[in-house]
């Protein structure tokens, strides 16, 4: 499941429009990175550089969500502070990370 990227209502599977705002719905793939916690917050910042992302989540090595952060934030660098934030709380917190990236096609 992926969100729209226009108002971000989570879409279902088969979806070809957002049920929201009628928005079309773009292919999306995903990828899984791991990165060690000292290196977390320079892959996100390179991630949401790239511009075809749609969402990201943090998962410790155990699978368990973390942070999730919404590709929205990634365009408005003010909001982006209080992510940073939680991404480096996070990172004090595990030894090793994986990231899952959403990206537009």
């Amino acid at each position: 499941m992926g969100y729209c990227v226009k108002c971000g209502t989570k879409l279902k599977e088969d979806d070809k429009f957002c049920p929201k705002c009628g928005a079309p719905v773009a292919k999306t793939t995903t990828e899984e990175i791991s990165v060690s916690a000292d290196k977390l917050i320079e892959n996100v910042k390179a991630l949401l550089h790239e511009g075809n992302v749609t969402r990201i989540i943090v998962k410790d090595e155990k699978g368990k969500v973390l942070l999730e952060i919404p590709a929205t934030i990634g365009v408005i660098g003010v909001v982006l502070a209080p992510w940073l934030a939680a991404l480096g709380a996070v990172a004090a917190l595990a030894t090793n990370c994986k990231i899952v990236v959403e990206k537009r096609e």
